[in-house]
């Protein structure tokens, strides 16, 4: 019974450590930044703390994600990625973030589509975009070129 626990012991430890170095190969996704380090967690808080009436999805970075990408925006670089509070709800909300890779910087922009929006509708002329962390117009552009990455976006 030992000789098991301690296999499955070993086997935990080594998938912890892939999990690390998985993270850092870039295989980040927006859902687990904030439990991965604490200046990502402390970059967010200054964005988010001012903001009013925000999900707490949003609030805490929880939820449905994709793997995040590295982008360039104006020489520097970025750690970019979308988050939706479940895959079902992603249609009609979501959120586009991007860290900056010093995790000084952090930026997003949450889009609403009404709910019962036909599918002869497109959601872009229906959407609503509310930008976090005071975006200047090349990062609100790279925000929403993310956001038209998605096929379903039209």
């Amino acid at each position: 019974m030992s000789v098991l626990f301690k296999t499955l012991a070993a086997a935990l430890l080594l998938g912890g450590s892939a999990m690390a170095m998985a993270a850092n190969d870039g295989q980040m996704r927006v859902n687990g930044l904030l439990t991965t380090d604490p200046q990502y967690r402390e970059t967010w808080q200054h964005v988010v703390k001012k903001e009013e009436r925000l999900p707490e999805w949003v609030m805490n970075l929880s939820g449905d994600a994709e793997q995040m990408t590295a982008v360039e925006e104006n020489g520097h670089k970025y750690l970019v990625g979308p988050l939706c509070q479940t895959q079902p709800t992603c249609q009609n909300e979501r959120l586009i973030v991007a860290f900056s890779f010093d995790k000084e910087d952090a930026y997003a922009m949450l889009v609403e589509v009404p709910a019962g929006l036909p599918a002869d509708k497109s959601p872009t002329r229906h959407a609503n975009y509310r930008f976090l962390g005071k975006p200047d117009q090349g990062m609100q552009g790279l925000l929403m070129e993310q956001l038209k990455k998605d096929p379903n976006w039209y």
